[in-house]
């Protein structure tokens, strides 16, 4: 049968995967007003406050026109601001912005507990680590 198959393949398994999580993801973000990855990039400003459009694009390993997109979208809600220097453009969160902060952790927590009480702490820690070694693997070829 060729659901076998498939559940043989890695790339149709972790998209699976992917659509189930993100799903979860959404869920649980859905109380932020902002999605899972406007919540991550939000985070990352608050953390980083200035840091440039291509150190964000490289810890949530998006494109970065994807990025100038996500930006735009959370400076027209006033979270945060960009400020360039030449042909560069540093990032900054807003007071709105850093309000969001806390709400934005809470999600993410219960977003883990979530999916760790259905795989189990252990094994959902598991397998994100060996998720992550595979794409750091991956992304060496």
């Amino acid at each position: 049968m060729i659901e076998h198959l498939f559940n043989k393949c890695l790339y149709f398994t972790v998209s699976k995967l992917s659509r189930t999580i993100t799903k979860m993801a959404e869920e649980e973000f859905a109380k932020t007003g902002l999605s899972p990855t406007y919540g991550f990039l939000l985070m990352t400003v608050n953390e980083k406050p200035g840091i440039s459009q291509n150190e964000i694009c490289e810890v949530l390993h998006i494109a970065p026109s994807t990025l100038t997109r996500f930006i735009d979208k959370l400076e027209g809600k006033g979270l945060v601001e960009r400020k360039s220097e030449g042909k560069n453009s540093f990032i900054y969160s807003t007071e709105k912005g850093k309000e969001q902060q806390n709400e934005i952790e809470k999600a993410w927590q219960s977003l883990y507990h979530r999916y760790s009480e259905i795989l189990g702490y252990e094994e959902g820690d598991k397998l994100t680590e060996i998720v992550n070694d595979a794409v750091n693997k991956l992304e060496k070829k």
